[in-house]
């Protein structure tokens, strides 16, 4: 019978969370409080799943809390990891898809992420706000149109935090592919640069 365990853990000042079965992810997250972290855990896992909190974090679950940290911290990252997306809508796995495809140093706007993966720019934001996989799949480089920040829960200033350390001199926009789709995505001192931080 599938099992969701629950981890939580420290790691500088931040707190990380991860739903697994040590198979699949099923949500990342982190805040910085650790009842916060349940929280989000809590609200993103599957309704239908038993789960339980682990007070020791398994082999799996440290591997991806050591990921997310370096995605927290800017690291060119790369990972494997299963996401269970299964009990997401269509459209919410297309979106999911395509944000994945954003690289370290790049943002894409709403718009642009629309226009990859259909719908509008106000859908992709309601993907975005109830993303379950947290840095792994980086909403954080989901910017407005305008390279404003837009919303990233009620922080947008960890969201600003987040994408001055994934800066990376880039200077020109470039496309990616998506399915047969092109994203466009602009290097994110557009984003400094507009904000007055680069």
């Amino acid at each position: 019978m599938l099992m969701i365990n629950l981890y939580t853990e420290k790691r500088d000042n931040t707190w990380f969370g991860v739903a697994t079965d040590d198979r699949r992810l099923y949500v990342t997250t982190f805040a910085f409080s650790e009842k916060s972290v349940l929280q989000s855990l809590l609200k993103n896992i599957p309704y239908d799943v038993p789960f339980q909190q682990r007070e020791k974090t398994s082999s799996f679950a440290e591997r991806v809390i050591a990921l997310l940290k370096d995605i927290y911290d800017g690291k060119n990252v790369s990972h494997n990891f299963a996401l269970a997306m299964e009990h997401l809508s269509s459209y919410t796995q297309k979106v999911i898809k395509t944000v994945s495809l954003i690289p370290v140093g790049y943002v894409a706007s709403y718009g642009s992420v629309a226009k990859a993966a259909g719908g509008s720019p106000r859908a992709v934001g309601r993907v975005m706000a109830s993303n379950p996989f947290v840095l792994i799949v980086p909403c954080h480089r989901v910017v407005r149109s305008d390279f404003k920040l837009g919303g990233y829960g009620s922080r947008p200033d960890v969201k600003l935090e987040i994408l001055k350390r994934e800066r990376r001199g880039c200077t020109a926009k470039r496309e990616v592919s998506v399915d047969g789709e092109k994203l466009l995505v602009f290097p994110v001192e557009f984003v400094l640069k507009r904000l007055g931080e680069g």
